[in-house]
């Protein structure tokens, strides 16, 4: 049985820094992109930042872009999001997601939580 899990959310002021994990298990790990989404209140899903299997190619959405960092362990299964100077708009659930290379993400974890005060 595929597990995607994610950790590391909470509640952080403005400025501060959060790191969330994405620790996946049941599938072969280093054959997945992973990409991180989030979704406030009232607002649609979208796409914070993917890596690919490899982890040589990245991509962050233009609101996260130098802000956030995304990194993977594929010895540990887990991908990493660093966000550093959070802002009150980053607050979301996020949640990561994996996919085969060319195919859509089949496997998502249940979010967590990241609250931003102001």
């Amino acid at each position: 049985e595929v597990q995607v899990a994610e950790s590391g959310g909470g509640l952080v002021q403005a400025g501060g820094s959060l790191r969330l994990s994405c620790a996946a298990s049941g599938l072969r790990f280093e054959d997945y992109a992973i990409a991180w989404f989030r979704q406030a209140p009232g607002k649609e899903r979208e796409g914070v930042s993917c890596i690919n299997s490899d982890g040589d190619y990245t991509y962050y959405a233009d609101s996260v872009k130098g802000r956030f960092t995304i990194s993977r362990d594929n010895a540990k299964n887990t991908v990493y999001l660093q966000m550093n100077s959070l802002k009150p708009e980053d607050t979301a659930v996020y949640y990561c997601a994996a996919a085969l290379s060319g195919g859509g993400y089949s496997y998502w974890g249940q979010g967590t939580q990241v609250t931003v005060s102001s």
